[in-house]
């Protein structure tokens, strides 16, 4: 697989990754340009050797930060449960009103 892909696809998953730990879209397009920035930061790179390197690094540190519970969508296979960035519905019946 060529390099090009790789850091393609590895800037995909970071993205997604952010997606999962960020409560709001605009807290997450704030974490985006900032990704973007760090890809940007090391789009000079030609050496093949150092190319790897970053690789490997940016492979573990997506790892590392890798969500407990990612985000699905609800109606995939697993989804989950409840629509992003909606609050969870109250279950608790109303408190008994006397009158």
């Amino acid at each position: 697989m060529s390099t090009k892909i790789s850091v393609l696809r590895l800037y995909r998953r970071s993205l997604k990754l952010a997606l999962d730990w960020a409560v709001h879209r605009y807290l997450w397009r704030g974490q985006a340009l900032y990704i973007r920035g760090l890809f940007e930061a090391n789009k000079h790179v030609t050496e093949p050797r150092q190319q790897r390197e970053l690789i490997k690094e940016t492979e573990a540190l997506l790892e590392k930060w890798k969500h407990p519970d990612p985000y699905r969508p609800p109606t995939a296979p697993g989804g989950s449960k409840y629509e992003r960035n909606l609050p969870a519905p109250i279950l608790d019946p109303p408190p008994k009103m006397t009158l």
